[in-house]
């Protein structure tokens, strides 16, 4: 190898020694950037940074990253989640593991909704797991479906991390939300048959909701709940999506109009405040900045790592991996997820996945389809001990004879249930594919 892959591979290195030692992110990117990029090439090779940078504040798809922010945290700082979990918790109540459906259920909406992962865990946590644990739920299952749900909004469109990979991968944003609507589905829908099956297997481990508390609520109440509660954020949703994946509204433009339309559906809640947007703008603010600044120092990162000839390291490292394109395919993905157990989702986007992704363009892969492939991995990094983000928002709140390690214990069937869905979708690429393709994207 030539001294300048040498300093690449040493940036890597000294990039996740950083991380240990406890600097933020962004700044142990630009910094070892910085570092390795003057000791290999001087000054000369930062001369294309401003570009780049330029690039990315003024890239006109990134301004629906604030504006899909501010819906999920506006819909999230209305309550939302407790009136979902109520109405759909009485629908599927009557049922063994109906608790555990309407948990799924609620993530998946939820997940449309917001998308916001430590918001829903956090709800979640604090209305449910008390309950489960009342029910006689084990621990480990009930803490385990809290988190699986809130993690279903990273695949579940509209997501940042489905918006970053269409960046990085060439493709629109609508493409990525169409393709990545059947799996996210579909993997919900494992999560449910799992727990069904399970419910069966052993009818007293999920009770169902005692007939006294479900006979609160009449039959006719309770679907005047799903129209009021269920329907406007559905309705919100799918205008959002519709008018993306239908073409009649870029992104940007359908995350104002959902912006928009979540201000005025806590307006007709009667729930909206100055206090309330105050928090809002802020909370939108600092999740935006936190986004953007990691992105810019991405792009020193990348710039300096193809300067000192990574990509060729790269494209070699995979030429040692046996399988073709398969192999080198399974090699990336369990890579990811083994960074998934020290590293968050857009750290392994915009470092890792840049580094590989020359190697598979040359080789032809569908880049929906390893895009999709690379989200469900990224859900992952949330759920993976020890460091999943949110296996640490639930023992936050959960009760203190829940312990750390009946929530790892928990996450680990469900890790195993998202491997199910990559594998489908690695063996049936058109689960991914088959949407853009019926639609024309």
């Amino acid at each position: 190898m030539s001294p300048n892959e040498w300093l690449a591979l040493g940036m890597i290195g000294a990039f996740f020694a950083l991380l240990l030692i406890g600097l933020p992110v962004g700044i142990a990117i630009a910094s070892t950037a910085f570092c390795f990029g003057f000791i290999g090439f001087g000054p000369a090779l930062f001369s294309l940074l401003p570009s780049r940078i330029y690039g990315v504040v003024t890239n006109y798809t990134f301004m629906a990253i604030p504006l899909f922010v501010f819906m999920g945290v506006m819909l999230e700082r209305s309550r939302l989640a407790e009136e979902l979990i109520d109405v759909v918790g009485h629908l599927f109540g009557n049922i063994s593991g109906g608790m555990g459906v309407a948990i799924i259920a609620v993530g998946v909406l939820l997940g449309a909704a917001t998308g916001i992962v430590g918001a829903t865990i956090v709800t979640l946590g604090l209305l449910t797991l008390p309950t489960l644990l009342r029910r006689g739920y084990p621990k480990s299952l009930a803490t385990g479906m809290i988190c699986a749900s809130g993690t279903l909004g990273q695949i579940i469109p509209p997501s940042l991390v489905l918006i970053l990979l269409a960046e990085i991968l060439g493709e629109s944003v609508g493409t990525m939300f169409a393709a990545a609507m059947v799996p996210g589905l579909t993997l919900a829908a494992i999560y449910i048959v799992a727990i069904l099956v399970l419910a069966a297997l052993r009818p007293g481990l999920m009770p169902p909701i005692p007939a006294a508390e479900r006979a609160a609520l009449t039959r006719g109440q309770l679907l005047r709940k799903v129209v009021l509660v269920v329907g406007p954020p559905v309705g919100l949703v799918v205008a959002v999506l519709g008018s993306i994946i239908g073409g009649i509204a870029a992104p940007t433009e359908a995350a104002a109009m959902g912006a928009l339309g979540a201000l005025l559906f806590v307006g007709l809640s009667g729930r909206l405040s100055l206090h309330l947007l105050k928090e809002v703008a802020t909370a939108t603010l600092m999740i935006s900045a936190m986004v953007f600044f990691i992105l810019i120092c991405a792009q020193v990162f990348g710039l300096t790592f193809r300067g000192l000839g990574g990509e060729h390291l790269v494209a070699r490292m995979f030429e040692w991996v046996p399988g073709g394109e398969t192999g080198a395919l399974l090699f990336m993905l369990l890579l990811m997820f083994v960074l998934g157990f020290f590293l968050e989702w857009i750290e392994i986007t915009y470092i890792a996945l840049p580094l590989f992704l020359p190697f598979f363009v040359q080789m032809g892969v569908d880049m929906v389809w390893l895009g999709i492939l690379v989200g469900l991995i990224l859900q992952t990094s949330f759920l993976t001990p020890p460091f999943g983000w949110s296996l640490f928002f639930l023992k936050g709140v959960a009760p203190d004879d829940v312990s750390t390690l009946e929530i790892y214990k928990g996450a680990l069937p469900f890790i195993a249930l998202q491997f199910m869905a990559v594998a489908l979708v690695f063996a049936f690429p058109s689960i991914a594919t088959w949407l853009p393709a019926t639609i024309g994207w």
